[in-house]
């Protein structure tokens, strides 16, 4: 079975361990996922496999209801290839996946020599790992958009006295000398902050809650309330 699962941040909270130690801890909604693609070195020159989560439309009984739910949500690309167009005499393949699988709404790819066992439409669940494992949790950070260089690079204010009162919060003299007489690239400046990939490593999984597919560990992790997340075995 694949070692990872995709999810959602829930929130923060505390557990109490045997000793009655207070441990923070970030709960995360982990699956179900199901596989919808192996990759191979035979035909994708690598070994991965592909995983769904967030099945749109599960609480809708009328058919016809959710079928046009899901038109609107997944676009036609998506839609081909979990299986969901309508088979016909030219692509009577269609349907083989959707048999297994439901219309999901993320896909992520998980890295893996190992495929031996798997197969498109099994369900993987936050069982995959265990109280004890230490994993890695990729997301998306906080975006704080158009940030000065004290919020963004934490530098430090110019003095406010000696007819500097308007230069406070500025980033000081940015260029050098005639030469070489520009910018260096990377130097140190206001602009976009947050928004970007970030990966928490070596996180203790405290809890695993398989009948409610919650996943918790130790610490915080990147992203807003409800963001979405990847969690991975620990690489270190």
């Amino acid at each position: 079975m694949i070692k990872g699962i995709i999810g959602k941040k829930v929130g923060m909270t505390q557990v109490f361990d045997q000793n009655g130690a207070v441990i923070p801890v970030t709960v995360i909604k982990a699956g179900p996922c199901w596989i919808t693609q192996i990759k191979t070195v035979d035909t994708d020159g690598y070994s991965a496999v592909q995983l769904g989560f967030e099945e749109i439309a599960a609480d809708i009984a009328d058919e016809k209801t959710r079928e046009r739910k899901i038109e609107r949500r997944l676009k036609k690309p998506m839609r081909g290839h979990l299986g969901l167009l309508r088979a016909d005499d030219e692509h009577p393949e269609r349907k083989k996946l959707a048999e297994s699988v439901p219309a999901l709404r993320h896909l992520r790819e998980f890295r893996t020599e190992d495929i031996s066992g798997m197969q498109e439409g099994q369900r993987v669940t936050v069982e995959v790992f265990r109280a004890g494992e230490y994993v890695d949790v990729v997301g998306l950070s906080k975006g704080k958009g158009f940030a000065g260089t004290i919020k963004r690079h934490h530098f430090h204010r110019q003095p406010k006295t000696h007819g500097a009162s308007d230069r406070t919060r500025a980033p000081g003299s940015i260029g050098a000398t005639t030469t070489p007489g520009r910018v260096m690239k990377g130097t140190r400046m206001a602009g976009r902050m947050g928004g970007e990939r970030v990966t928490m490593q070596h996180l203790e999984v405290v809890v695993v809650d398989a009948e409610r597919h919650l996943l918790a560990v130790r610490g915080s992790i990147p992203g807003a309330k409800g963001g979405l997340v990847t969690i991975l075995p620990a690489i270190k």
